[in-house]
């Protein structure tokens, strides 16, 4: 990602990634998958942790305290809910990721954020967020044509099967340009009612 040109010289720019994370025992069950994926394959990244990703964006660290406010405010109001997990799917002809088969509160929350917060997480016209709009667990990314044919004509006859309870959704950042995520916040679904005017919560 080149941003020469389009930020503030002497402001630190970081990407984000909004994610869902499954319960440990989960997580382990998907890293074995991960790791028979790339043993088998050969394929890059196949530390990355398990993870369902929402959004990810570039944006000002001076910018962070708002957006944290922002997505705390979301989460307060949202209810915890069931993650299904169901098979592989792909994405032709680069990725092969784990089924989410409960779509629609996921796609919710992502819909709400983008509603919400995304003025806050556009850097510029060339940097806007990406909003996940089509929820999935990868496996593997970024496979060459090869890979990909053999990795999904072995995939897709698999099966897997896992559940998780999202009972909070976690900010994490990495400075443009490294490889490492590290935690910035987690946002707990308290499910409760929002009475307070816009004005006064989101402000």
């Amino acid at each position: 990602m080149d941003l020469t040109g389009f930020t503030l010289p002497g402001y630190r720019v970081y990407e984000y990634l909004l994610v869902l994370k499954p319960h440990e025992e989960l997580r382990n069950k998907i890293m074995h998958v991960k790791k028979e994926f790339h043993e088998e394959y050969k394929t890059p990244n196949a530390g990355s942790r398990p993870q369902l990703a929402l959004v990810n964006f570039v944006q000002y660290e001076m910018m962070e305290e708002r957006i944290i406010n922002r997505l705390k405010a979301i989460a307060m109001g949202y209810p915890p809910f069931k993650v299904e997990l169901k098979q592989f799917g792909s994405f032709p002809s680069h990725t092969i990721f784990i089924n989410v088969t409960s779509k629609v509160p996921v796609q919710s929350l992502v819909k709400l954020i983008r509603t919400e917060a995304q003025r806050l997480m556009k850097l510029n016209d060339d940097n806007k967020p990406h909003f996940i709009l089509e929820p999935h667990l990868t496996i593997a990314r970024k496979l060459k044509p090869w890979q990909y044919e053999k990795g999904w004509l072995e995939y897709s006859n698999k099966s897997f099967t896992g559940r998780f309870i999202a009972d909070a959704m976690i900010l994490l950042r990495r400075p443009v340009g490294e490889m490492k995520y590290s935690v910035v916040n987690r946002f707990e679904f308290q499910n409760m009612p929002v009475t307070t005017k816009q004005g006064d919560l989101f402000g």
